[in-house]
């Protein structure tokens, strides 16, 4: 008879008074606006849970920020604060420095790198700095030995930095695409339902508090661009850089084109969308038209959605808010968790994967919407349509339903997959043309 085989010994797990042994991950907290109160009150709130989670207690220890005096509705009585956030760097008392003041130079930056030189992580929100600034921040980083987590630097409280590195870790992507600004996919989502004017819905955001009083970098597509940056270099292995984003905004959309995109069976979004090509990769953030049935067609209001297509999972749709106190510290502190248990994930690449280089919008080439306004007369169709052939772009519909001899009409057309550098040479002649009374408009569409 053979001998039985020897019992497995149990695996052990520790106990609970193992875990209130090890000492707390002391946080220097930088920026108390509405995310960093947010970051206090979670840990407050749900301290118990989250040190189970994490295998130790995370206390926020100090902090810094402008104004010491003012109310922002959390206890901060026992904290020791710092007006310079560089002396909160230094503080020996500090594990782990949480940078939430924004902006991509100054205090920020210095912060940051002070943090990193002395050898202490960094967990952030700043999409703006990691997008400028992310490749010599990531190479302080592996030098000191530390990390720098930023889970809460795109699309708020859904967690897709987590899933490209650890859940999806196994795939090669494809394609990650996806609404990554609550303002624009508000103001569009608006315009769909009421009719309203850019300008009017807009205007309604800053009410509600969606948009800045200064808009700028929301509406004309920077921040999704940030984000975008930080969202291609993880999921594609490539340096994190800013300048090979192409970046377009919403100012220029009407409700005619939204009129007109509903009757073709597409949503406008403004889309955040990185290809892997056989030149390279694209990184792009414009205005597009998604098919109506399409999951990221149907994302209303300020949330925000991203669609991963690897080889493994085929597609992946993750939903959820954008922004906000809760969203965000939710990001903030699974970063925190992540490095009270010891988990350090890397942070940018310096050099691409298999030498994969940036790839130009002029090298796009898909199906497009372009809207005329030109003058209702005899050869008007005729003149577009040749110009668009003598650059090989093919038509594929056109719509013209107002009839107003000499009056200024909309025409609409739709293109089979073009090449966007012949599309736009073609628009500029046919800006040229005498009926034609305003610049063409063009929209890309995604199938």
């Amino acid at each position: 008879m053979a001998p039985e085989p020897p019992p497995i010994a149990p695996t052990s797990t520790p106990s609970t008074e193992a875990m209130a042994t090890r000492p707390a991950l002391r946080v220097g907290l930088a920026g108390l606006g509405t995310v960093g109160a947010g970051v206090l009150r979670l840990l407050r709130a749900n301290g118990r849970a989250i040190e189970k989670r994490a295998g130790r207690p995370i206390e926020i220890v100090a902090i810094s920020a402008r104004d010491r005096h003012r109310d922002r509705g959390v206890d901060l009585a026992g904290l020791a604060w710092h007006d310079d956030p560089l002396t909160l760097a230094r503080d020996s008392g500090i594990d782990v420095v949480a940078e939430l003041i924004g902006g991509a130079e100054g205090t920020a930056l210095a912060l940051v790198e002070t943090a990193l030189g002395l050898g202490k992580p960094v967990v952030t929100a700043n999409k703006a700095l990691l997008a400028r600034h992310g490749g010599q921040l990531g190479r302080l980083a592996l030098e000191r030995g530390v990390a720098i987590a930023f889970e809460a630097s795109v699309a708020g409280g859904i967690p897709v930095i987590k899933a490209l590195r650890e859940g999806l870790g196994g795939n090669r992507f494809s394609r990650i695409s996806g609404i990554l600004n609550g303002t624009c996919n508000f103001v569009l989502s608006q315009m769909r339902e009421t009719g309203r004017s850019f300008e009017a819905v807009l205007q309604e955001a800053q009410e509600l508090g969606y948009a800045e009083a200064d808009p700028t970098l929301d509406i004309d597509g920077w921040d999704a661009a940030h984000k975008l940056a930080v969202l291609a270099a993880v999921g594609f292995d490539i340096p994190v850089d800013l300048d090979t984003v192409y970046v377009e905004g919403i100012r220029h959309i009407s409700p005619l084109d939204i009129e007109y995109a509903d009757d073709l069976g597409y949503r406008i979004k403004l889309l955040g969308t990185a290809v892997r090509t056989e030149r390279g990769i694209e990184q792009r953030v414009h205005p597009t038209m998604v098919p109506a049935t399409e999951p990221l067609a149907l994302v209303e209001g300020v949330d925000n959605a991203v669609v991963i297509e690897g080889d493994a999972v085929n597609r992946l749709v993750l939903q959820g808010p954008g922004a906000g106190a809760g969203p965000t510290a939710s990001a903030v502190v699974a970063d925190l968790i992540d490095l009270a248990q010891g988990r350090r994930q890397p942070s940018f690449v310096t050099e691409p994967e298999n030498g994969l280089t940036a790839v130009s919008i002029a090298e796009h080439a898909g199906p497009c919407y372009v809207r005329l306004m030109v003058l209702d007369q005899p050869g008007v169709i005729a003149d577009v349509a040749a110009e668009l052939r003598n650059e090989r772009v093919s038509m594929e519909a056109m719509i013209q339903r107002r009839n107003h001899p000499g009056r200024a009409v909309p025409v609409v057309l739709t293109t089979h997959p073009s090449q966007e550098a012949a599309l736009r040479r073609a628009l500029t002649r046919i800006g040229q043309l005498g009926t034609v009374v305003e610049p063409p408009r063009m929209i890309r569409i995604e199938l």
